[in-house]
């Protein structure tokens, strides 16, 4: 049996639960948050569309299985501290990349921001694998 207004308000949060969770990954760059608590809020959020529908129609709404995001997140983490190797630093120093835009100013990016994205993805990975593996139960 679904809810009409469970299922009313899902559409509605998933989309603002998970730009809250990419606000929250950024944010967490310089202050508090970051990947773990972002990843958090977007297990959330699927977890809500699972509880509101049923696991298969969120697995498709995935459209990547959790398990293969976990990995790829591991991949992630691992490749941005194996970019200060490469250069002949330790293993996980922070590397930064200063990119000037003419009318705006400059963006840096640096190797930590690309582990933020690895922790993020292994947390949505790990979270939804359990959460729907025993909703599918």
């Amino acid at each position: 049996m679904t809810s009409l207004i469970l299922s009313t308000a899902t559409r509605f949060l998933l989309p603002l639960f998970l730009l809250f969770s990419i606000f929250i990954l950024f944010r967490g760059h310089n202050q508090p948050g970051g990947g773990f608590v972002g990843g958090l809020i977007a297990a959330a959020a699927f977890a809500l569309h699972a509880i509101a529908y049923d696991v298969k129609r969120t697995r498709r709404l995935l459209g990547i299985d959790p398990r293969n995001l976990s990995a790829l997140g591991l991949l992630v983490a691992m490749g941005s501290g194996m970019i200060s190797l490469f250069l002949g630093e330790p293993f996980m120093t922070g590397q930064w990349l200063t990119l000037s835009f003419w009318p705006v100013g400059q963006l840096e990016i640096g190797t930590p921001l690309f582990f933020d994205v690895g922790v993020y993805l292994v947390v949505i990975g790990i979270t939804l694998t359990i959460i729907l593996s025993l909703a599918e139960e």
